[in-house]
Order: structure tokens, then sequence, then C-alpha cells
């Protein structure tokens, strides 16, 4: 176990998307949180807000802690719009969290206190999901069934992006290419020593989702494709089965004919037996298609992502800090 600073500096990544009512509810939630001997850096990442989200964020004049803006060139998912603020961390520890307050920020201390134990993972399992309708709760444990049965790298159930990572973790994190972001899964597969703490999830602060369900599915599919191959193996068997009856079928047809005189089956059992099988057919490519899309998106190489610009608030600039002044002695710095 690696030796962990008295005063850490700690990162708390959260990507934000049209969330200009939820953000000064979070930043005054942070300000009332007290983590003695611990510098704090928040690490918004802008995923293409079109409201006053970004205006918000570089008004802050409180006391929560340093604020670094990550502006994405334009909306690339919240994925890998954690996957930018996660790079863009600079702390000891690095805790993604959402800007409702869904997630409490209180848990943090306990996070902390847990990774000065040397767990170099503390995540939060939703314990309470009342919040949630039933629909989602419900395919939400369907989800963790499917993909735990599936996956080799199983997803604690109920457990989101709130979590703390020791920066060994985050380093690891790092090092993975892929375009496809399914973040709860490559926070399973990097493993490390982890520590579950369970926490009622709360109501929304302000604002509405920006999931709807069809997203969710689509969110869902990229899991699970991303993680698993089983599903073309499974196929891989349908086919077989498939092809073993329809040898014993058309066997059967045979000796019908031979011994019996039996003619074959009409037209109405021929279409029937082509249109299931065309359906199959249809239903096997699409499921390659989904791997060899992956492939298609992996082997372009292109840029997880495109920042535009970056934003740091630091007390020691002035007012010179090209253009993008306040009027109380603080200057948001600008890098591209």
């Amino acid at each position: 176990m690696s030796v962990r600073p008295e005063h850490p500096h700690l990162s708390i990544v959260v990507p934000v998307f049209n969330e200009e009512a939820a953000v000064p509810l979070f930043l005054e939630a942070m300000e009332r949180l007290q983590v003695e001997g611990v510098a704090v850096e928040f690490v918004f990442v802008n995923d293409g807000s079109i409201d006053r989200t970004s205006e918000v964020i570089r008004s802050y004049r409180g006391a929560a802690g340093t604020i670094k803006l990550i502006e994405l060139s334009r909306n690339f998912g919240k994925d890998i719009a954690l996957s930018a603020g996660i790079d863009h961390a600079t702390g000891d520890v690095v805790v993604p969290m959402d800007v409702d307050l869904q997630d409490p920020p209180e848990l943090i201390p306990v996070f902390l206190s847990h990774w000065r134990e040397g767990y170099d993972v503390v995540y939060g399992v939703r314990e309470d999901r009342s919040s949630d309708s039933a629909l989602k709760r419900v395919t939400a444990e369907a989800f963790y069934r499917v993909f735990n049965a599936f996956s080799q790298s199983e997803i604690p159930p109920n457990a989101g992006d709130f979590r703390l990572l020791d920066r060994s973790v985050v380093d690891a994190l790092r090092r993975l290419p892929e375009r496809s972001r399914f973040m709860k899964g490559l926070f399973a597969w990097v493993g490390f020593r982890a520590k579950a703490v369970p926490y009622e999830r709360r109501p929304r602060s302000a604002g509405t989702t920006k999931w709807n369900y069809w997203k969710l599915w689509n969110f869902a599919l990229d899991g699970l494709v991303s993680f698993s191959s089983i599903p073309l193996r499974i196929w891989a068997y349908i086919g077989a089965g498939i092809a073993f009856v329809s040898f014993l079928y058309g066997f059967l047809i045979i000796v019908q004919v031979l011994l019996f005189g039996r003619s074959a089956p009409g037209y109405a059992s021929l279409m029937t037996a082509v249109l299931f099988f065309g359906g199959i057919q249809l239903l096997s490519v699409g499921i390659l298609g989904e791997y060899i899309g992956r492939i298609f998106v992996e082997v372009k190489g292109r840029p997880l992502y495109i920042v535009r610009e970056v934003y740091e608030n630091s007390p020691t600039l002035h007012s010179s800090a090209s253009g993008n002044e306040n009027h109380s002695g603080e200057a948001f710095r600008i890098t591209s």
C-alpha cells in the first residue's frame, strides 16, 4: 500500500450539460462541506451546453475551492466528458460526481477516511432509489444482472459514477484508449482495492434529467457490447441449434415421403419458415454490426474529445487575463 499524503489534494470532477440552475446549488452545498486539511479543486466539464452554465461557473466567487472549467467543442456525451475531467484533474484523489446533488457531498469525508485506511477506490452504492421511477429501478436492476452475467468485469449493483479514485487508479484509467467509453465498466476493469459505502439517493436539486429511456437503452447496449463478446457466441450457438433442427426436420420429411407417400408441407409452412429464419439472420447481422461499428470507430483513431478552452480561477492573477475579468481581484486564466 502506498503512503497517503497527510494533506491530500482533492479534485472533484463534475460533467455538466445545460445545468445553469443546478450549478449554484451545488457550489453552495460544497461551501458547507467541511474537509479539514484538504485542498479542493473543482473540475467542471462543460459538455456543449447551450444555456448559461458556463457563465454561471465562471462568475463564481465563493470559497468552495479552486475552479477549473473545461470547455468542450461540442456535446460528446457524459462518459467522454467525465474522461476529459479525469484527464485534467491534478489531485491525489479524484471524486467524479453529478451536479444535481443526488449524490450527497457529505459522503466525501467518509470516502477520504476509507482512502486513508488503504482503499484505492471507494464507491457509493445507492441503497434507496425511491427518487427514481419504478420503471427505471426495474430496468437498472435488470441491466446490472445481465451485464454481470455476460462480462468478466462485474459492476457492483446500484453503483454509479460517484466514487473516490486514488491517483494510481486515475493513471490507470488514463491509459485506456478506447473511444466507446462506458465508465462504470472501466472503473470495474482496472480493479484495485475497493470499498462500498451505501447511501440514499436524493431527488434532483434543480433542473431535469437529460436521460430518456432511448438514451439509457443505447447506453446499456454500449456497455454490454464494450465488455462482452458473449452475444456473438450466443448467436453462434443459436445458429448451430437451428441448423441441427432444420436437418432433423428435412430428414423427417424425406422419411415421410419415402415410407408413407406424404407430400411436403405447402406454401404457408414454407413462408413461415422463410420469414422466421430471415428474421433470425437479420437479428444476428445486427448484433454483428454493433461490434463491427465499434471496430470502425476505434480504427479511425480520432481524439476522444476536443477542448475548446480551459478556464481556471486564480487569486494571483489580475484583471488583464485575456479580457476575462471579474471585479473582485480574481480572474480566469484561459489556455487552449
